[in-house]
């Protein structure tokens, strides 16, 4: 079969391998048991929509299939869950009924945008004497101890008949994405590590490992 046409015949996630977004919807994509292809985006510093799969606001990851485009992490975890069949019990954010999940989930949200603003920021040479920049990573500090400090009851509150939450999910692609790319230290993060040390034994995790593509 033709590459274009195998390629359409399946969905296809364009992003990076050493993105946090990215590896969300390739651990769903595992969970889900979904065949894709994977296109990478070489430049992140490309203006050019059809680079991010048409996205306009230039971010991955999206998710191609015949239907059409889905925009974003959690747009493409959905689609993919859509496709699973027998179809997992997904907690999805809003499943979230309780202040310290729903805040858990803004936060690691949060915290995963602000540390790709940081990353972006030292390509451009921005550094901690800037405000805005200096901000953010303030901000970033204080909601890492807020997720330390309510990861126990945060996790314990999830509903025990599930087999997967995005917030897991999420979590653990944003405190081991600090560690590899060494935004912020976090051995001091006893109770995120230990959920990480957890999470880190599921099949999908062991199939897409952080990695900078060639």
């Amino acid at each position: 079969m033709p590459a274009a046409i195998e390629e359409l015949a399946r969905p296809v996630i364009i992003g990076r391998s050493s993105s946090h977004f990215t590896r969300i919807t390739r651990i769903f994509a595992a969970e889900m048991r979904i065949d894709y292809s994977f296109r990478v985006v070489r430049d992140l510093m490309s203006s050019n929509p059809e680079d991010y799969g048409g996205n306009p606001a230039l971010r991955i990851p999206s998710l191609q299939t015949p239907q059409g485009v889905w925009f974003g992490a959690l747009n493409v975890c959905r689609e993919l869950w859509r496709r699973s069949s027998p179809r997992p019990r997904v907690v999805w954010p809003e499943d979230l009924d309780e202040p310290v999940l729903a805040n858990a989930q803004e936060l690691v949200l949060q915290a995963m945008a602000t540390e790709v603003s940081l990353i972006m920021g030292k390509l451009a040479d921005a550094s901690d004497s800037n405000a805005h920049h200096a901000k953010m990573r303030k901000g970033l500090v204080n909601m890492m101890s807020w997720l330390e400090e309510n990861a126990r009851s945060a996790l314990a509150a999830l509903p025990p008949q599930r087999d997967l939450s995005y917030l897991e999910v999420t979590l653990f692609c944003l405190v081991t994405h600090l560690q590899f790319r060494d935004v912020l230290p976090t051995a001091s993060y006893s109770e995120l590590n230990d959920f990480c040390q957890r999470f880190a034994t599921r099949a999908s995790i062991q199939e897409t490992p952080y990695r900078f593509d060639t």
